[in-house]
């Protein structure tokens, strides 16, 4: 049995020793004392005490993970038993092995979980009177100490530590009474270790040794020294930044957030080169500091801010129709008002309905602007219809087609479609415009007030028209070129609320149709 537990022992050790030589570690010493508590058959156990010697290697298989070997001194007995069990006392020594693993490091007291495998030597120097017959009063036995425990350096040698844990055997006889079921103890442990430093050690665990720290000014026993979410190791190792400088590039944003939310180049202060800092697209502007162009309209962002005065985040500025690239590199308008020339059309509308300058308010230089022209319907192109024609007096300005003149003075006998001869001047109006312009066909409307029988006025407003479109016949008028139509009282152009405007509803229209 003694050769099978030092077989193992030597064989843990010789895997541990190989594990570390390929990862220099930091060796430290420890001695601790404090309470053991026997787990056996005694009804009532007093607490003993305890001692441990013990040497450490500090991360030496990876920043979580440290192993140790060590030897104890161990008391444990019972006292006044109440029933069947007398008194003992045995002393051990335990030897063994462990791993320390250590989720986190930090700066204050770091937690860790403790597994082993060791040997104990017992020696019971008091034997209970009912110690079973086959008992050894001594012996050696595996056990599996287990433990948790916190460490805090306190510099870079010495450090203390606090540690709780139960060992199980793999005897019954540590108190020389048997009940099947193996024997173990409790401990509590105090603990000052001294730390053989050598340069290589990472109190913080941020991937530079302490050495390395004291080198660049940087915080040995901080991960983070300049605060900006990035590791000092990080930064020298893997992102070249400055860890001593939360804004390497003085961008304004710190280095983590370029590399772990922006996604930026915390080594440049303009990460798309459009010639604002990724801190102002980002905090100022909100604008996309991966993207020069955010909004797509073909002007950098910084250009947008800086020189054009416009918004990087809208592509048409004054909303004229145009990106603002368009405006400023082809057309060479204003991006900022959406009517450049101030001819009353949008810079878009010229572009791109009109197909008039936008730089230019009269297009074609015959004297009108080309938004009057578009809103009067003539062509801003074309500088022959500029000057509106001078309609004679002895005519109807009948406009373009779709346009309606009212024909003052067309009188009618009282709900008769006979035409009274005091309309004879505006007839003859019509008749000479009818006359002297072939081209023009036209509808004659025939209206009334709202007196009396709305559908006996359709049909008296549809008569006059007639008559008035029969007058211009008997002159010689092509029929074909004229149609009447009857709106009765349905489109009244005042209240019919006083007789004067019920006269100005009772009236004759030419619609021009051609």
């Amino acid at each position: 049995m003694k050769k099978i537990i030092v077989i193992m022992l030597l064989s843990l050790l010789g895997f541990v020793s190989k594990s570390y030589a390929q990862d220099p570690a930091v060796w430290a010493l420890g001695i601790g004392g404090g309470a053991s508590f026997g787990v056996n058959e005694s009804e009532n156990r007093a607490l003993g005490p305890m001692g441990r010697l013990y040497l450490t290697w500090l991360r030496g298989l990876d920043q979580q993970i440290s192993a140790e070997i060590g030897v104890g001194f161990i008391q444990n007995s019972g006292v006044n038993p109440p029933s069947g069990f007398s008194d003992y006392k045995v002393t051990m020594i335990p030897i063994d092995v462990r791993v320390r693993l250590t989720p986190f490091q930090s700066t204050e007291w770091s937690p860790y979980l403790s597994l082993g495998i060791g040997v104990v030597s017992y020696n019971l120097t008091q034997e209970p009177i009912n110690k079973a017959i086959d008992a050894k009063s001594s012996g050696l036995s595996l056990y599996i100490p287990m433990g948790f425990g916190l460490y805090h350096k306190l510099s870079d040698n010495w450090g203390i530590e606090l540690q709780v844990g139960g060992n199980t055997s793999f005897t019954d006889n540590l108190n020389n009474a048997h009940d099947e079921r193996n024997d173990g103890w409790w401990h509590a442990m105090v603990g000052v270790m001294y730390q053989f430093y050598t340069g290589n050690d990472d109190s913080d665990g941020d991937g530079l040794t302490d050495q390395q720290e004291r080198m660049l000014g940087t915080d040995p026993h901080n991960p983070d020294s300049d605060g900006d979410g990035l590791r000092d190791g990080d930064e020298v190792n893997k992102y070249k930044t400055n860890p001593l400088n939360a804004d390497t590039d003085g961008d304004g944003l710190k280095d983590g957030e370029e590399v772990k939310k922006y996604s930026t180049d915390p080594l440049k202060a303009d990460t798309d080169g459009d010639g604002l800092t990724d801190g102002e697209e980002v905090l100022k502007y909100k604008t996309d500091p991966l993207n020069p162009d955010t909004d797509g309209d073909n002007l950098k962002d910084g250009d947008e801010v800086k020189t054009y005065h416009t918004d990087p985040l809208k592509a048409d500025t004054d909303g004229d129709g145009l990106k603002d690239g368009e405006e400023v590199q082809t057309f060479k308008t204003n991006p900022l008002a959406p009517d450049t020339d101030g001819d009353q059309l949008t810079d878009g509308e010229e572009v791109q309905k009109y197909h008039s300058n936008p730089l230019n308010p009269d297009t074609d230089g015959g004297s009108v602007y080309d938004g009057i022209e578009v809103k009067r319907g003539t062509n801003p192109l074309d500088a022959n219809d500029d000057v509106e024609k001078i309609v004679p007096k002895d005519e109807l300005d009948l406009g373009k087609a779709g346009s309606a003149i009212t024909l003052e003075g067309i009188e009618f006998d009282v709900n008769k479609a006979t035409i009274r001869p005091s309309s004879e001047p505006s007839l003859n109006k019509a008749l000479k415009t009818l006359q002297n312009h072939l081209e023009l066909e036209v509808e004659i409307r025939g209206h009334t007030d709202n007196s009396g029988n709305a559908k006996k006025n359709t049909k008296l407003s549809l008569d006059r028209a007639n008559s008035v479109k029969q007058w211009l016949v008997d002159h010689n008028i092509v029929a074909t070129r004229m149609t009447t139509k009857g709106f009765g009282p349905d489109s009244p152009i005042a209240p019919n609320d006083t007789p004067e405007n019920k006269q100005k509803n009772r009236r004759i229209e030419f619609s021009r149709t051609k």
